[in-house]
Order: C-alpha cells, then sequence, then structure tokens
C-alpha cells in the first residue's frame, strides 16, 4: 500500500513538474499557437509556387468547392486545378504524414524509453520499401504499389514482434533488436531487387525510397485521414499512461497498468500509423526523431501535452520541406533529402547544446 502511494506521488511528479517554467494553462496556449501557425504554413504553401496565386484567390477557391451555396465553375478554372487538385491535398498529406510520424515518433521513445528510437526501428521503412520495390518490379503481380507496401510493412513489425516475443513476454532491448534484424533483410532483398531491376524500374525504387508528396490526391487524403486521426486520438487519450510506462514496468504494475498490454497496444497503433505514411508517400526520414524533442524542449516530457505538439510540429516541418522541395529549382527535389539536409545539422545542435533536454 504504501508503495503504491509512493508511486503515485512520483506520478504525479512526473506529470505536473514544471519542467519548462509553464503552468497547463500555457501549454495549451502553447498548442494553439502551433495550430495557428499550422494554418497560416498551409495558406502560404498554397500561395507559392511556379505559379503564384493570391491569399484572396486561395481562399475564394476553397470556399468556392466548399459552399453549398456557391458555383465552383464560376471561379478561375486554372485557379481551382492547382489550388484544389493540386496543392490542397498535397498540403492536406504533408500534414497527415507529418502529424503520423512525428505522432509514432513521441510514442515509441516514450514507451522504449529511449531518446533514440524513431518510427522506423522497427523495421517499417524496410518493409514498405521492399513491398513498393516488388511492386514497381512486378507490376502484372503486384498491381498497388501503395498496398503492397503496407502489407510488407506490417509484415516486418509481426515478424520483429514473434522474433522477439519469449515465454509469453516481450523485452523492448529483444523487440528493438528484432526490428534491426528484419530491417537489414528486407533491406538486402531491396538491395536484390535493385541489382535486377530494369532501368526505368530502378529510377522508380529510387525516387520512392527518396519520399515526396509528387502524386498527392484527394484519394489519399481520403484514405490516410480517418486511420491516422482515430490512432491519434486513441494515443493522446493513452498519454497519460505512457507517463507511467515512462518510469519502468515495476512502477506501472505497482499503479495497476498491465505494461505489456499497455505498450502492444500503442506500439501497434504508432505501427500502423507509421506504416501507412511510409506505404502512401514513401520514406521520409528525420520527422519522428527531431519533432518529440523539439517539443520536449518547449513543453517538458509529459506525454499529454507531447503527442499533439509532435503531430503539429511535424505537419509544419513537412510542410515547409515540401515547399521548399517544389520552389528551390524548376525540376522538384525528393522531400526525403530536404528533411535530411535541415535535420542533421539540427539534431547535432541539439546533441552538442541541449543534451540534457533529449534525455528530459
Amino acid at each position: 500500500m504504501f508503495e503504491r502511494l509512493k508511486c503515485i506521488n512520483i506520478l504525479e511528479r512526473i506529470t505536473n513538474q514544471d519542467v519548462t517554467g509553464f503552468s497547463d494553462m500555457r501549454k495549451f496556449l502553447i498548442l494553439f499557437i502551433l495550430f495557428a501557425v499550422l494554418g497560416l504554413a498551409a495558406v502560404i504553401a498554397m500561395v507559392l509556387g511556379a505559379y503564384n496565386i493570391s491569399f484572396v484567390d486561395v481562399y475564394a477557391t476553397i470556399i468556392a468547392n466548399l459552399s453549398p451555396f456557391q458555383d465552383a465553375s464560376s471561379i478561375n478554372k486554372l485557379h481551382n486545378t492547382i489550388i484544389w487538385n493540386i496543392r490542397l491535398p498535397r498540403v492536406l498529406l504533408a500534414i497527415i504524414v507529418g502529424a503520423a510520424l512525428a505522432t509514432s515518433g513521441a510514442v515509441f521513445q516514450g514507451c522504449f524509453r529511449n531518446p533514440l528510437v524513431e518510427p522506423y526501428i522497427l523495421g517499417v521503412s524496410s518493409g514498405a520499401a521492399f513491398g513498393a520495390a516488388l511492386a514497381i518490379v512486378y507490376p502484372h503481380i503486384f498491381q498497388s504499389i501503395q498496398i503492397s507496401a503496407f502489407v510488407f510493412a506490417s509484415l516486418a513489425v509481426m515478424a520483429a514482434y514473434m522474433l522477439a516475443r519469449t515465454r509469453g513476454q516481450t523485452p523492448i532491448i529483444t523487440l528493438i533488436l528484432g526490428g534491426v534484424i528484419i530491417g537489414s533483410i528486407f533491406s538486402a532483398l531491396v538491395s536484390l531487387l535493385k541489382y535486377t531491376a530494369n532501368d526505368s524500374s530502378l529510377r522508380e525504387i529510387v525516387f520512392w525510397l527518396m519520399g515526396g508528396f509528387y502524386y498527392a490526391t484527394w484519394n489519399d487524403v481520403v484514405i490516410i485521414a480517418p486511420i491516422v486521426g482515430l490512432s491519434f486520438l486513441v494515443l493522446w487519450m493513452y498519454g497519460w499512461k505512457l507517463n507511467i510506462l515512462s518510469m519502468g514496468d515495476e512502477e506501472a504494475r505497482a499503479l495497476g497498468i498491465n505494461p505489456e498490454k499497455s505498450k502492444m497496444i500503442v506500439v501497434a497503433l504508432a505501427t500502423l500509423v507509421t506504416a501507412v505514411a511510409v506505404s502512401t508517400v514513401g520514406i521520409i526520414a528525420w520527422v519522428g526523431l527531431m519533432m518529440p524533442h523539439a517539443t520536449r524542449m518547449i513543453l517538458g516530457p509529459d506525454h499529454r501535452f507531447v503527442i499533439p505538439s509532435a503531430a503539429m510540429l511535424g505537419g509544419i516541418y513537412l510542410i515547409v520541406c515540401d515547399t521548399l522541395a517544389r520552389t528551390l529549382t524548376t525540376s522538384e527535389i525528393p522531400v526525403g533529402i530536404i528533411t535530411s539536409i535541415v535535420g542533421a545539422p539540427y539534431l547535432c545542435y541539439l546533441l552538442r547544446n541541449k543534451g540534457r533536454s533529449l534525455l528530459g
């Protein structure tokens, strides 16, 4: 009984401690500011491009398509094509994918109690890459790249989980090692497919592996938005449990939480949104690793605030990177290159100057 009360007091200090000097009210204010910045970034992204369109035209085009009282045929057809059919679904997809990867990264880091864990740690990216490469090289057998990538991403995680499962338990370190092993196997299989592919297939595989939103459509948004949205809500609801899990399994059991079951649920959901995102846009690095760190530096380690703020930061970051990818040169740069170029120096800065914050 006394041990249980001690754990409850520890939990209260963890979830309510003022690490950043901010009260909960100020943290909610920061979340609102991030939401406003996300909306502003989305609008700016729809204005910028090879064909510049004013804010007024962007607003008019979107309202014309959403309003039941206005005929969309009355607006400029070129603006309607660029804004409604190309830029808006692309921006929304960037927000969804950024939120998915950043949320997964925050969940994995909290669940595994390791600040260097990322969403691809369990072999999701390698499995998805193999599935996509298989569909590209053998299109007559695997007709959909997205479905093939998603199926093999899920199989990779299942294989890692089965490999790590021993005596009814799944130790975290064993699960991570299982993910590394399965990821290495699928990476080798991708290399084999690249070796046997013809020039056009090889080029398509390489572009897919670098990630991008070149082919973003409303269909992609409609498919992945409900999956990511519902998974995000559940993971956000599990934020307080992640605070407990970050204390260790023994403390979690003392507080009446089954750590094995809770970890399985959050890892499964985080893996699901990662697999959906990767199968849709390819492999985009650094988002799931960087955004949780940046969030903890701003708001502290409480996952009730880390998860939503990381999701919004991920969306903002991907919007900015995607806008740079399509505006820096006349030909579009894969967004995975931009995220890596920006992400690596940023993480070096964190490691050199904010090392203690990374472990907070």
